[in-house]
């Protein structure tokens, strides 16, 4: 669990919850923890939301927070706003995300992985932002990290950099997951340029179906995330719309400051949201197009082996009249017959190609 308290310029970090102590004038607290910490500490943290002026969660939020199939969605109560959204899960290695796209290997292309996302919780209050993290995650950790180096480098600039309510850091927080989810767009870019060129080679032929089936599961997958968290932030769009408006010019503008926050959060899950349905098109399109081919090309040889059939019936006749077992055939006996039947035979054939390749019966093609 990591504690912080934060006041215009400054930020501490906090070993225990009681160390926080009474809320002062123009500082909020960040409770950054686990799922498995929030079920174990669940008094402690009612009786510090209580504390710094909030109201206990109800055990339905609780239920939520606690959820690790929860989808991304916005409550609220008379106290608190209440939002899950989910972020891409880390890796085994720590990091904060997963890259959908492996490296590639000698024995195949780089192949395209399952999209594993897991929510975060965020309560947020009027003094304290409680935000509920997956054991292995990294966003917590990066962004904390982020705030205590900024304000230990430059103390008479972090003020500018520093969150100033609670609204404003959980906004951060959501911003910085939906990046990792931007960054994801050159390694998705890379893996479906590639199979787009291999499934419009002629020369090859493609028979990676099952992975391409998962890349389009997976990106169909994404789209329903960044779906639901498009509208958990529309949702709290809305009802951040529906806050009193604050009198003093400093509470007007941090409502400002808020709102275009949101829209920015907002913009940027619209941007992803639209980025993966392009892509599914793109792969949609691609496979369309692999279809369309394969179909001319069989059309080409069905109207090519038809074409050298038609050239040989003739010839095939003519063999035939003469392999009669009849004594009185013209030519049969005579010394040149089979000489001018085989002159008849080229001569036919030559027609009947020159005839064909006029009408493209027969064409070269460069494949």
């Amino acid at each position: 669990m990591r504690v912080f308290r934060l006041s215009g310029n400054d930020i501490v970090a906090v070993d225990t919850l009681s160390g926080l102590g009474d809320p002062l004038a123009g500082s909020f607290a960040w409770v950054a923890c686990t799922r498995e910490e929030l079920q174990a500490n669940l008094s402690a943290l009612q009786a510090t939301l209580h504390q710094w002026g909030g109201a206990p969660l109800v055990d339905l939020h609780v239920s939520d927070l606690l959820n690790r199939q929860s989808p991304s969605r916005y409550d609220y109560t008379a106290q608190y706003d209440i939002l899950v959204f989910r972020r891409l899960a880390a890796s085994l290695g720590g990091t904060d995300t997963v890259p959908l796209v492996s490296a590639s290997t000698r024995s195949g292309p780089p192949i395209l992985r399952r999209v594993d996302t897991s929510p975060v919780g965020f309560v947020s209050m009027e003094k304290i932002l409680l935000s509920v993290h997956p054991g292995d995650c990294g966003v917590r950790d990066a962004y904390a990290d982020k705030l205590l180096q900024s304000s230990a480098n430059d103390p008479r600039s972090a003020g500018a950099r520093l969150p100033t309510s609670p609204p404003d850091l959980m906004l951060r927080i959501v911003n910085t997951m939906v990046d990792g989810f931007l960054e994801l767009r050159r390694e998705l870019n890379h893996q479906l340029d590639h199979w787009q060129v291999e499934l419009l080679n002629p020369r090859s032929r493609f028979n990676n179906w099952g992975a391409l089936l998962d890349a389009r599961l997976s990106l169909h997958q994404l789209d329903e995330v960044c779906e639901d968290q498009r509208c958990a932030i529309q949702d709290w769009t809305e009802a951040l719309k529906t806050w009193p408006d604050a009198t003093a010019p400093a509470l007007s503008r941090e409502h400002d400051l808020l709102q275009v926050r949101s829209r920015d959060v907002l913009e940027h899950i619209e941007r992803v949201l639209h980025h993966v349905r392009r892509l599914e098109q793109s792969v949609e399109t691609a496979v369309q197009m692999h279809f369309s081919a394969q179909s001319n090309r069989t059309n080409d040889i069905m109207r090519t082996l038809t074409a050298l059939t038609a050239v040989f019936l003739p010839l095939n006749l003519i063999a035939g009249i003469f392999g009669m077992n009849f004594d009185a055939i013209p030519l049969l006996h005579s010394a040149s017959g089979f000489w001018w039947a085989m002159g008849a035979m080229s001569l036919i054939a030559a027609v009947l190609i020159g005839l064909f390749w006029r009408k493209r019966y027969i064409a070269r093609t460069d494949r």
